[in-house]
């Protein structure tokens, strides 16, 4: 099993959860976050004066799902978050050693 974790632009949220939704993978986990990548932030005029932002508010989404199914996954993902431009996100991927579901005790795959 692996989960994919993909960093994104919070206003990409709603077709990311479309896309993987229509693609078979209803279940995740959505954080909202602030972090920042190669853009460095970006800066921002308030009343003429000009300002550095450099922690962006991003929203992060996880995913769960058997080895085979991580580049469906990664596709969904990149359809409903990409716009083409700067700070569109990023993708990673683990390792996953064990799931289990509480309310069953099923155990990996299963437990999805």
């Amino acid at each position: 099993m692996k989960k994919v974790e993909a960093v994104v632009r919070p206003d990409k949220i709603g077709e990311v959860k479309a896309s993987l939704s229509s693609e078979g993978y209803p279940s995740m986990t959505v954080s909202d976050v602030r972090g920042r990548g190669n853009q460095e932030g970006m800066k921002q005029s308030w009343r003429g004066e000009e300002y550095q932002v450099d922690m962006l508010n991003k929203t992060k989404v996880e995913v769960v799902v058997p080895d085979s199914e991580v580049d469906s996954v990664i596709e969904a993902i990149t359809e409903g978050a990409r716009t083409g431009d700067i700070g569109d996100g990023k993708i990673f991927v683990s390792p996953v050693e064990k799931t289990v579901r509480i309310r069953t005790g099923e155990e990996d795959e299963e437990a999805l």
